[in-house]
């Protein structure tokens, strides 16, 4: 991507109101844009990040044996008045048609998702189910706040799986605890499963997997000599006691974001449609359903915050825009043609580069890089040609270093 080329530029104003960390980092790199108070738009770099949070969560969950469909976001009045939901989730965006029908906004699946297995999976042999999709949900919040960490409008992984046993249950619930906590490792997160009222979805309790940050919403108890965590909502403990758990700390208590959740939502909605399927005894029963989400661009705002410093975001190298910044400083023809070679090279080299050839100075275009936040930042200048090399400086480090040119291309290949 050369920036000279893109319609979109850093800012050093902000657009749209906010005052989260992750939305002003966000919005002044050029990463997003707020149409209306939780609504964005996902700029060119915005939506590569986005992307390729989306693609680790798809590598897991395949991984882990659930098939991709997707869903629609138009869901019929019917569906929610058979659950309770229609009536009960107050954020639930309700739409007239000039038709006269009545339809919601999916601000989850299990409505519609429910009835679309059950209806196929009808014996004991076809269980366990296991489906998920990643979309966009609606959830009329009273106040969009904290820029993507609570929007009306978001980018989700929902999963949900089917069971015959509560045994059989128990023991996915607990792999998708694990694969959850590995997919927030892949992507530099350090999340705690948190005990949590199960809300609009379930009345037992459920899990959320909570990062500690500061532009949270949620405030959580836990340890730092084992993994007990609870939210304050449900908790029977308070900040000071001793862990019920290994006994061994003080419980401490954090603001905290939710970037994930799980739901045992036991045999609800196969009673609810009256859908089931025939056991190996002939007998009709109703399937155990859990429901598993991941907020994605929730996320993203997440990272940024995580990431963060006095100049910009410093992604990690799995979800950055690019692997290589490449900043051309001076626009005469010597520097032009070795900045575009270098970008040429990479780029052949299957190696993502934003490359920044325009016509700036020094200062804009290294504070702009360090707001962008590329892993790697390689500047091409005068000074570097005649030494026949390039300038390399990672953005988590103030270390600066010179490498010859024609070795730059093969060290960051891929």
């Amino acid at each position: 991507m050369r920036l000279s080329q893109s319609f979109v530029r850093p800012s050093k104003t902000l657009t749209g109101e906010g005052d989260s960390l992750n939305y002003q980092l966000l919005t002044r790199a050029g990463f997003v844009e707020q149409l209306m108070a939780g609504a964005y738009t996902y700029l060119p770099l915005g939506l590569i990040v986005l992307r390729k949070i989306e693609q680790v969560i798809r590598e897991e969950m395949n991984a882990l044996g659930a098939e991709e469909i997707l869903m629609p976001v138009l869901h019929p009045k019917a569906n929610w008045k058979t659950t309770g939901g229609w009536d009960k989730i107050d954020i639930l965006f309700k739409l007239k048609s000039q038709t006269g029908n009545e339809y919601a906004l999916g601000s989850s699946e299990e409505e519609v998702v429910a009835p679309l297995v059950m209806q196929r999976a009808q014996s004991y042999r076809q269980y366990p189910v296991k489906v998920y999709q990643i979309h966009w949900k609606y959830r009329d919040e009273l106040r969009a706040k904290s820029g993507l960490l609570r929007g009306r409008e978001f980018f989700m992984k929902d999963m949900y799986s089917f069971h015959t046993s509560q045994k059989d249950f128990d023991e996915f619930y607990n792999q998708v605890k694990d694969v959850y906590l590995r997919i927030y490792d892949r992507l530099g997160l350090v999340a705690k499963v948190t005990e949590a009222s199960g809300g609009d979805f379930s009345e037992k309790i459920s899990y959320e997997f909570e990062v500690l940050t500061d532009a949270g919403e949620d405030v959580i108890y836990y340890c730092e000599k084992c993994d007990f965590c609870v939210e304050d909502e449900v908790a029977k403990v308070k900040p000071g006691d001793t862990c019920p758990r290994c006994g061994k700390a003080k419980l401490k208590e954090a603001k905290s974001a939710e970037v994930g959740n799980v739901f045992d939502l036991g045999q609800k909605y196969g009673r609810d449609f009256d859908l089931g399927y025939i056991d190996e005894h002939d007998k009709k029963q109703f399937p155990i359903m859990g429901c598993y989400g991941i907020g994605i661009s929730r996320a993203m705002g997440v990272i940024a915050e995580k990431y963060a410093d006095e100049k910009g975001i410093k992604w990690p190298t799995v979800v950055a825009p690019a692997a290589v910044h490449i900043v051309r400083l001076g626009m005469d023809e010597a520097v032009a043609r070795a900045a575009d070679t270098l970008y040429e090279d990479l780029s052949r080299r299957g190696v993502e580069v934003i490359y920044d050839d325009r016509d700036e100075s020094a200062g804009a275009k290294f504070a702009d890089a360090d707001l962008i936040g590329v892993p790697v930042r390689l500047t091409v200048s005068r000074k570097t040609i005649e030494k026949d090399s390039v300038e390399v400086k990672r953005r988590d480090s103030d270390e600066v270093k010179l490498i010859k040119r024609d070795a730059a291309a093969q060290a960051f290949a891929k």
